[in-house]
């Protein structure tokens, strides 16, 4: 075998070895895309305070509350900014459990920009998280609810900071 077609052989193995391993994979494959407008968002709490100060929508960036499931395999996909000095805060939870009032929360605090896949089986009762395409977290689920997706910020009961700050866009909600 001349030195061309034993190169050609090694490249094929490794990419075939890669692919086993699904590095790089897109957390979305085998996903169809929600259609996500207007009427998908409830707007919530302070209810005391204007709608054009609680909800925006500019640039591409939401102040997003959540789209309701029950069933099915669900993802929230979104990049997030959690800006430097902003610690201790959730950026990110599936609100409503069977047990108690939260599937998950999240915490980011690099002051970098993320990608950020939360995929909820609810039938098989399993999270998983991929940050940057990277698997970094898997867990059975708190049992069936009325679930829904949240992102933003919010305080966590110790060790916060009192000057919070998220920032979301190309948010997609995804169903399998």
């Amino acid at each position: 075998m001349n030195n061309s077609c034993t190169f050609l052989l090694v490249i094929l193995v490794l990419v075939g070895s890669l692919e086993m391993f699904n590095f790089c994979a897109n957390p979305t494959n085998g996903f169809t895309l929600v259609p996500l407008t207007e009427s998908n968002f409830e707007l919530q709490k302070p209810y005391d305070i204007p709608l054009d100060q609680r909800y925006s929508f500019v640039n591409g960036l939401h102040h997003l509350w959540g789209l309701d499931y029950s069933s099915g395999v669900w993802q929230f996909e979104g990049y997030g900014f959690v800006p430097n000095g902003t610690f201790g805060a959730t950026v990110a939870q599936i609100h409503g459990a069977a047990h108690g009032a939260t599937t998950l929360i999240l915490r980011i605090y690099d002051g970098d920009w993320f990608r950020h896949n939360i995929i909820h089986d609810v039938d098989m009762g399993m999270v998983t998280i991929f940050i940057d395409g990277v698997q970094n977290f898997q867990a059975k689920d708190k049992g069936p609810g009325d679930l829904y997706f949240k992102c933003g910020v919010y305080a966590a009961p110790t060790n916060i900071s009192y000057d919070m700050e998220s920032r979301w866009r190309d948010i997609k909600i995804n169903n399998h």
